[in-house]
């Protein structure tokens, strides 16, 4: 197999500059002695074989489109054991990597970008960086900071754990098939919070539902928890989901846990 066509329903589309291919791939930090870097979705390598040309750490792929798996076996035997032929959605990476640290890298299809990122929350302990690209509009999203109308769950729930930096934008033409959007490049690194001081599965409960309703103000939109009114006299009530920081949250969640009824 010499190619494989882009498919619609998978979201693909292949980046075929190799210049850009090498940022993305040097935006890698490694950060605490981190020696496996995971490529989400390679397509046909052109992430990977910049990804082979650094023997410090051990690159692997995890590749749901049997096509691309059987064209990555057969031009990057390189990898050897290392291209995962499976959903990353549904991977447990303790299960692969046991406790070591790793990288995530990838070129994200478009239509599971968010989950991707979910899933990179539910191993946090574990992924301590992530380069991706993704559509600009998402990029955009989940590094802005409060305040902004594109600010949200993702934002909010990444941001408690990982600092996020914008790298750069990509346009449409240096993918195969063009994308109708643009494209954005996105680095997170793991921040020092080990554990947030509150209770974190309510945390993401709190701000699931805070932002569910964004547009009304979080007395009425955390109704839900059966808070008595006199413990939601305080000004923070008044505002709304977007105009709240991290830290906001982790208090907020406090407050939920002390009142909330259910």
């Amino acid at each position: 197999m010499d190619s494989v066509k882009a498919k619609k329903h998978l979201g693909q589309h292949f980046l075929n500059d190799p210049n850009i291919a090498r940022n993305i791939v040097e935006a890698l930090r490694l950060p605490d002695e981190v020696k496996h870097v995971l490529e989400i979705g390679p397509g046909m390598g052109v992430l990977t074989q910049t990804l082979l040309l650094h023997p410090e750490y051990e690159t692997a792929v995890v590749e749901i489109d049997r096509d691309s798996v059987a064209y990555l076996q057969k031009h990057y035997p390189a990898l050897e054991d290392r291209i995962y032929s499976q959903d990353f959605l549904k991977m447990d990476l303790t299960a692969l990597y046991g406790e070591q640290p790793l990288s995530i890298i990838g070129n994200f299809p478009y239509n599971i970008s968010s989950q991707i990122y979910f899933q990179i929350l539910a191993h946090r302990q574990q992924v301590r960086e992530s380069v991706g690209m993704l559509q600009k509009e998402v990029a955009d999203r989940l590094a802005t900071g409060p305040g902004s109308k594109t600010y949200g769950i993702l934002s909010v729930l990444l941001q408690a754990f990982y600092d996020i930096e914008y790298l750069f934008t990509v346009p449409p033409h240096v993918f195969s098939p063009p994308p109708k959007v643009q494209s954005a490049v996105i680095r997170l690194t793991r921040n020092d919070t080990e554990q947030l001081a509150c209770d974190e599965k309510l945390f993401f409960r709190v701000v699931k539902q805070a932002f569910s309703t964004r547009r009304k103000t979080l007395r009425n939109a955390l109704k839900p928890f059966g808070m008595p009114p006199e413990t939601t006299i305080d000004p923070i009530f008044d505002l709304r989901a977007e105009q709240l920081s991290v830290a906001d949250f982790v208090g907020l969640t406090n407050r939920v846990a002390e009142n909330k009824s259910e």
